[in-house]
């Protein structure tokens, strides 16, 4: 397993690193472009079809490496399917319902054709099993809720790319040690996204030279959802829910902050603007290497923790986790408005 989850991550790393100079070279023959905008902090047109070389690197190196049994098939079914309804999103605009529509179709082929669904809380706000219905519709959830949160995310060069290599890498590993027959497939899934987000990584980081897109960013949203799910479902920790939430912590914490400030200025939840928690820290002053630096921090520090504590019960861990997440977003949003009056009456 050791041997082709290393093969999967280079494979996939090595066509993501040499796909995309000439996926740049195109787009700017064929103007591909992404514009600079006011919800935007790039200033120069920068091309937004790196999704191109994460999916080649992904699907190739999985394909070839690793193994398509235990749903690993459908999941891949599922990450082409939003593959196309991004790319074409990245080069003509797509709207929302169609989007959404195809990621219910990708997540109806992992639930119902692959049975790919949480059906065990393990204890977590005092469920265990629960029934069929219950388990489609948190599975859903989970799936459109990741899927769209690293889209949300992805702001500030090299943000999205970072945060989904530290998930990765996360999952990667407990598959790899944990996984055994059951799960141990997904390892290949986890190294062979991983390999490729590092190679877009090279091209990504400030100044970004071309931009992941809807491609990239719902590809890798999907992806990691499924990781999630099966993370849970392998059942190697008592507490594998809330450590899961852990892992995911950075694109949870941010869509649930911005979908409640949102509504709380009597928005509607899905209405783009600039208050993800990364333009909070640039509006701090932070620059954007920085603030990827802090935001990649408070990923680590939640994932170390869970391990740390893995021995708790699972309410006692996303007791934790809820906390850390209000004490991340409070001490930033106190900072904001803090700076904001200053500001405002100098």
């Amino acid at each position: 397993m050791l041997y082709n989850s290393v093969l999967s991550f280079c494979w996939a790393f090595l066509i993501a690193v040499f796909a995309i100079p000439s996926i740049i070279y195109v787009a700017h023959i064929k103007k591909l472009l992404d514009e600079p905008n006011l919800r935007t902090v790039h200033e120069s047109l920068t091309p937004r079809l790196g999704g191109l070389a994460i999916f080649a690197g992904f699907m190739s190196a999985l394909t070839i490496f690793g193994s398509l049994e235990n749903g690993v098939q459908q999941v891949l079914a599922g990450s082409i399917i939003i593959f196309f309804i991004g790319l074409k999103d990245d080069v003509v605009p797509v709207s929302a319902f169609k989007k959404f529509f195809v990621q219910v179709l990708a997540a109806g082929i992992v639930m119902f054709v692959a049975d790919i669904r949480i059906s065990d809380f393990k204890g977590m706000l005092g469920l265990y099993e629960v029934d069929h219905g219950i388990s489609y519709v948190v599975t859903f959830l989970v799936i459109i809720g990741i899927t769209n949160a690293i889209n949300l995310i992805d702001g500030v060069d090299g943000l999205a790319g970072v945060i989904v290599m530290i998930i990765t890498s996360a999952f990667g590993v407990y598959f790899y040690l944990y996984g055994g027959e059951a799960f141990g497939e997904y390892s290949y899934v986890a190294f062979s996204l991983l390999g490729s987000i590092i190679g877009f990584l090279r091209y990504n980081f400030h100044k970004a030279i071309i931009f992941m897109g809807d491609t990239g960013s719902l590809v890798s949203g999907f992806i990691l959802s499924i990781l999630g799910i099966q993370f849970v479902r392998m059942e190697a920790f008592d507490a594998s829910p809330s450590i899961a939430i852990a892992v995911l912590i950075i694109p949870i914490m941010d869509t649930l902050r911005v979908f409640m400030l949102r509504i709380l200025n009597g928005a509607s939840p899905f209405s783009p603007d600039k208050n993800h928690i990364h333009h909070r820290l640039m509006d701090l002053g932070f620059s954007q290497v920085m603030t990827v630096f802090l935001l990649a921090l408070i990923n680590l520090f939640a994932i170390l923790g869970v391990n740390v504590f893995s021995n708790l019960e699972n309410n006692y861990l996303l007791f934790l986790m809820v906390g850390y997440g209000f004490l991340v977003t409070g001490v930033i949003e106190i900072f904001y408005l803090r700076s904001k009056r200053e500001n405002a009456s100098a």
